[in-house]
């Protein structure tokens, strides 16, 4: 019998397996969400898919270049989930992030706001760098 370094008693049939050359397995972690919503957007998301009449897979949240900045967020209806969509589900509901977009948007959070002279969702963006005047496009 022979005593390798490691303390681990090997006989001289067994198969010379140092204790080192075994590595742990790696526990992988949770992939946080690319995006997050507030309640008040969960709400509003599920009375517009209801409102709408016909089944959907969720929204689609997009960007596109448009405004002064550089970019703007899209949202629309999606009947069916596209082949590359990152898909987020939460509270019930789906959203359905275009790849295109997944990069601007990782990290943000998503929520609807009601006050008397306007109303609609606003993107809490920690990649955004800047915002036009306006509050309409935004560059990263």
């Amino acid at each position: 019998m022979r005593i390798m370094d490691t303390g681990t008693n090997i006989s001289d049939n067994a198969s010379p397996v140092a204790a080192q050359d075994v590595k742990p397995k790696r526990v992988p972690r949770a992939r946080p969400a690319a995006i997050n919503l507030t309640p008040a957007a969960v709400a509003r998301v599920k009375a517009l898919l209801e409102k709408r009449g016909k089944p959907s897979a969720g929204v689609r949240i997009g960007v596109k270049t448009k405004g002064c900045s550089g970019l703007s967020y899209t949202l629309e209806f999606a009947d069916e989930k596209g082949p590359m969509d990152e898909v987020v589900q939460q509270d019930g509901v789906t959203i359905l992030i275009d790849p295109k977009a997944t990069l601007f948007i990782l990290g943000t959070e998503m929520d609807y706001i009601e006050e008397k002279i306007q109303s609609g969702f606003v993107f809490k963006n920690p990649n955004e760098k800047g915002r036009c005047g306006c509050g309409e496009s935004f560059h990263v």
